[in-house]
Formats: C-alpha cells, sequence, structure tokens
C-alpha cells in the first residue's frame, strides 16, 4: 500500500524543491493540497510521480515539478484573484486557491469540470470557482485579475490573455510547438505595456482550439 505522507515528502523534497521551487508558501500549500484526492482512481498509485498522470479526453495533470514552478513564477499575493484556464481534475487550481483570494476557472470539457468541482468541495475550497466553457468562445467582459494562468500550451502566443489582466497582472503561458517549448511569464504595467520574460523550457499539449501557426505549403 502506498504510504502517503512518505511519497507527499519525496515529491517536495525530490521533485519539486530540487527544481528550485524554494518559496515555504508554495511548497507548503502543495504539501497541504491532498493531491491523490485529485488523482483519477485507476492512476492513485501514480499521485507522486514525477510525470504527467493521464486523466480523460487525452489530457493530464501537469507533473508535480511543473506545478511547482508555475506557481513560484506567479509570484502570487494573498490578495490576488486568479483566473485559470485549464481546471483538469482540479489540483493546480486547489494550489492556487490555497495561495490567493479567489480563483475563476474554466475547463472545456464538462465531465471534468464536475469532477473537479466535486473534488474541491470535499476537499473544503471555497474560494475556487469552477465553469464548463471553452476559454475561446468567452465573450470579452471587463473583468480583470491580477494573475492569469494557461496549464495548455500555445502554439502560437494570444495576446488575448493579456488584456485579462489588471494593470501589474502577471500571466504565466508556454509557448511554442515542441519538442521544446518557451515557458513565458508575462507582467502588463498598463494595457499594452508588457514585459515578456522567458523561464524555462518545458512540453506541454496545447490548449483546444488554440492557433496554430501557419504551415508552409511547397
Amino acid at each position: 500500500m502506498l504510504d502517503l505522507e512518505a511519497a507527499r515528502r519525496q515529491m517536495i523534497e525530490q521533485q519539486v524543491r530540487a527544481w528550485d521551487v524554494l518559496d515555504l508558501r508554495i511548497l507548503d500549500a502543495m504539501k497541504r493540497t491532498p493531491r491523490e484526492a485529485y488523482v483519477p482512481a485507476a492512476c492513485r498509485e501514480l499521485a507522486f510521480a514525477d510525470m504527467n498522470v493521464p486523466i480523460s479526453h487525452g489530457q493530464a495533470m501537469l507533473s508535480p515539478s511543473l506545478e511547482g514552478r508555475i506557481l513560484q513564477s506567479l509570484e502570487l499575493k494573498p490578495e490576488d484573484t486568479v483566473f485559470e484556464v485549464g481546471t483538469g481534475t482540479g489540483y493546480f487550481a486547489a494550489c492556487l486557491g490555497a495561495l490567493t483570494r479567489a480563483v475563476r476557472s474554466v475547463e472545456i470539457f464538462p465531465d471534468l469540470a464536475d469532477g473537479a468541482r466535486e473534488a474541491l468541495r470535499r476537499g473544503g475550497v471555497h474560494n475556487v470557482s469552477v465553469a464548463a466553457a471553452d476559454v475561446y468562445a468567452l465573450p470579452a467582459g471587463p473583468e480583470r485579475y491580477d494573475v492569469v494562468v494557461l496549464t495548455g500550451s500555445l502554439p502560437v502566443y494570444d495576446t488575448r490573455f493579456e488584456r485579462m489582466l489588471q494593470p501589474g497582472g502577471r500571466l504565466f503561458a508556454i509557448v511554442g510547438s515542441g519538442p521544446a517549448m518557451e515557458a513565458r511569464r508575462v507582467v502588463c504595467s498598463a494595457p499594452g505595456q508588457c514585459v515578456r520574460e522567458s523561464l524555462f523550457e518545458t512540453f506541454v499539449d496545447p490548449l483546444i482550439h488554440a492557433a496554430e501557426p501557419p504551415k508552409f505549403v511547397f
């Protein structure tokens, strides 16, 4: 039988901290959020493995080490509001909720949204809302957030997500077509005034309906 607490400690120390995630708030949030409660039952033994755990619809949970790097890169504050694209099972949203005031998350697959909502409810997470929606079909509204985070990649960078930020807001996106993609943090001081910083290389499947780069025809 899997020793949950030993596996959790190993995840934090040998995966997350080992990839230079040293912010104690991040490590504590990941330690207190029971990852095993958000993993599909068939993959429970893989809950703490340093891999993308498959869920359904060809989707996957991000690896713990990548989740830790994303959380640390966003410099999250307790008063922040967050918009997440790609809820998945809800684990990463729960970690965001443990570090900020409120999280709004959208998931394109209704059954995943339902499952995440239920897992968050069971976990007593009350500051995360989950909607079944395609982010590319959402009308532009007046809402602005301190943080926007995309859990799927963008083959072509899309500035629409910058426009969802408050002044001083931070965006995390993974950009490119692979095999090496650029993890990017974007800080916007005002609309159209954004600084884009390359953080590291990784690989994540693209968001559904994300724009593709033009194909060359010979």
